[in-house]
């Protein structure tokens, strides 16, 4: 499929270089809020970044002096941007959770970044959905999916229903994750629905919430698989 779409909001991945930026897509900083327990619980934004050019270009290779922007570092580091992505459906992939009745949870472990919204320190998401026919269970468990920044989790009301989606801003985030060790530099956040090009011309699974790789280590670019939290 060739890069002619409808939506002027777009971004592109250029080969072995940065994801070029195009529509005047705002471009923020948001921050995990966690519990004292370490607990991921939502996003704070931060601030709104101010656009250096139209179209612009967000680092991918992780090497930028001038992050969170591209210098074309990745001209000289040896970047390997590869690009190995399922360009196929979400729905073909996804898996849902056993026990629910009141709500049905779905997996799609391809696009999971390990962001810790699945999760309390008593149960995982994969367990609570045997209690959702509690009120309080079933909301917590909308609460956590709709944070979820990659989308790998979702969830309907009924079964074969249409996957409800948080209403979400157009809008590229630079995301801080918090962490034992302190803040980390989390992936772009890219949310609205935004059409992202892979270099050879396909497009993705155009998707609400969809988490890109800024480290350069990803195995699965240019989705962030959660590679910047081994240190790498």
């Amino acid at each position: 499929m060739s890069g002619l779409i409808s939506n002027k909001k777009q971004i592109t991945v250029l080969s072995d270089g940065p994801y070029e930026v195009k529509g005047n897509i705002p471009l923020v900083r948001k921050t995990q809020i966690v519990s004292e327990y370490g607990e991921p619980l939502t996003w704070q934004k931060n601030e709104d970044l101010q656009l250096p050019s139209e179209p612009y270009q967000l680092c991918r290779c992780g090497h930028s002096s001038d992050k969170p922007f591209c210098d074309w570092t990745h001209q000289t580091s040896g970047f390997d941007g590869t690009e190995r992505a399922d360009i196929h459906t979400t729905i073909d992939r996804q898996e849902t959770y056993p026990g629910g009745t009141k709500i049905v949870v779905k997996s799609d472990a391809s696009l999971c970044m390990d962001s810790g919204f699945c999760g309390t320190r008593f149960a995982h998401i994969s367990q609570m959905v045997s209690d959702s026919d509690v009120p309080q269970v079933r909301a917590q468990l909308m609460r956590m999916i709709d944070h979820c920044p990659s989308g790998s989790l979702t969830y309907s009301v009924e079964p074969g229903g249409a996957d409800i989606e948080p209403d979400l801003p157009e809008q590229v985030a630079i995301t801080t994750e918090i962490t034992s060790s302190g803040p980390i530099n989390g992936p772009l956040w890219v949310t609205g629905n935004i059409p992202v090009e892979l270099s050879d011309g396909q497009l993705l699974e155009t998707r609400n919430r969809v988490t890109l790789c800024n480290c350069g280590h990803s195995q699965n670019k240019p989705l962030c698989d959660g590679s910047h939290r081994e240190g790498k």
